[in-house]
């Protein structure tokens, strides 16, 4: 299927001062008005097979680039021939270890010459394995997609385990974790390696299914969902939402009448990560209809901004202060779009470049990679092509020592910008509190 042209702009950081400017997820500051994103991940009860050496060689830069390299190939070898042990904890380990390495490093060529090999093993993890393993395997599955991209061994991987992560996320009995992983890897192998139309409408149909039960139809009471079950429909909704940023139009239109009447559903939901993605998931079901008609006209639309209005500006003790913050800043810039303003904008850096995020379908898309990856996002923008050609940042760029050492910036400059956005930070609260007063 392939993803869409974006307008997401990128560019060099210059060396003087810049502006501070609001930047997204958790990369900036501790402000009311960032969003956090949570990344999920399974970690093993196995001690990880990765020694001190691999762990360096994982993180951090390193005197002898070459050396290092092939020293986790050697590594990772171990690690996709563990994935057939007899143990399950090894099979685990294995797979924890490998998550780590493909979520820090580009490593295209060594996984191209073991496709099969990895398909196979993860086959048998997601058929024969239980919970953590098969969580591990589709989270795994998720990020080799990532690593080889929309080529003809991304599309030969996806469709190999396509039916399996269908298979265990549509069964009732399978573990919450294991269905969460595979809702998010069949949203974002689809993503990148789908290769036409049919796939792409039946991952949506698979998805939908997923979070549409926890939503009544028509009139009628919304159905009680477990607790242990609300992690699986928000990734479920994201991976979904995901999939409508590449969604054809004619589809859209169909989409929008089912499932725009009954989203708001989810807004009175107990967890507060299943608000937030089913009000983010509203608004960009709005922009996707502006796009489509741009006199859009939602028939629901006084109570539904009463809904997001109410939790914009909820104050119940009864929440945890992060999540009342987080969940006032999202249905702030929710409610704000909805009623006609433009998307919020947001700012990445990363290295030598930044990255603008302006609508909510680039939002939705940078939160699935940076789910992922995790604290990988930034190595992936600057070295991988599939994520640089999405977010349209260019070829990857290269620069020598001399560029790097003019481009630095002195510890005197960044103390000057430290306090700059210090003091942005502090006017930005401080207007915040001054409107709080004026409506209390």
């Amino acid at each position: 299927m392939g993803y869409p042209a974006h307008s997401i702009e990128a560019g060099l950081l210059p060396s003087e001062l810049i502006g501070a400017r609001s930047s997204a997820q958790a990369d900036s500051g501790s402000s009311e008005d960032e969003a956090a994103s949570e990344a999920r991940s399974t970690t093993s009860d196995c001690p990880s097979l990765l020694s001190t050496t691999a762990e360096d060689s994982l993180g951090g830069d390193a005197v002898d680039e070459q050396g290092q390299q092939e020293d986790l190939e050697e590594k990772l070898k171990e690690y996709v021939d563990c994935l057939t042990d007899k143990s399950a904890k090894t099979r685990q380990g294995a797979l924890e270890s490998l998550r780590l390495a493909l979520a820090s490093r580009l490593l295209p060529d060594f996984l191209l010459e073991r496709s099969l090999t990895l398909t196979d093993a993860l086959e048998k993890c997601l058929k024969k394995g239980k919970g953590e393993e098969q969580a591990l395997a589709a989270a795994v599955l998720g990020l080799l997609c990532v690593q080889l991209g929309p080529g003809p061994k991304g599309e030969e991987l996806f469709h190999s385990l396509q039916p399996l992560l269908i298979s265990v996320l549509s069964d009732s009995t399978a573990s919450p974790a294991a269905r969460l992983h595979c809702a998010s890897a069949l949203g974002l192998g689809c993503y990148v390696a789908a290769a036409d139309v049919q796939d792409l409408v039946s991952c949506l149909a698979c998805l939908e299914g997923v979070f549409s039960r926890s939503c009544g139809t028509g009139g009628s009471t919304t159905p009680v969902v477990p607790a242990s079950l609300h992690g699986l429909l928000c990734a479920a909704l994201q991976a979904w939402a995901l999939l409508l940023t590449i969604c054809p139009s004619t589809h859209i239109s169909h989409i929008l009448n089912r499932q725009l009447p009954r989203l708001p559903q989810l807004l009175s939901s107990e967890s507060v990560n299943l608000r937030i993605a089913a009000g983010e998931t509203i608004a960009l079901l709005f922009e996707l209809a502006r796009d489509l008609e741009e006199d859009f006209v939602y028939e629901d639309m006084e109570a539904l901004c009463g809904t997001l209005r109410t939790l914009a500006t909820d104050s119940n003790k009864y929440r945890a202060k992060a999540d009342r913050r987080r969940q006032r800043s999202t249905f702030r810039a929710v409610l704000n779009f909805v009623e006609g303003s433009e998307c919020e904008e947001e700012t990445i850096r990363f290295g030598l470049e930044v990255l603008y995020v302006d609508s909510w379908a680039r939002h939705r898309i940078y939160a699935a990679f940076k789910d992922v990856l995790g604290s990988g996002m930034h190595h992936h923008l600057q070295n991988n092509e599939l994520l640089r050609d999405i977010f349209g940042l260019g070829p990857v760029l290269v620069l020598d020592a001399t560029a790097l050492k003019a481009c630095k910036i002195s510890r005197f400059e960044k103390h000057l910008y430290n306090a700059a956005a210090f003091k942005a930070r502090t006017k930005a609260r401080s207007r915040v509190r001054d409107k709080r007063a004026d409506i209390l």
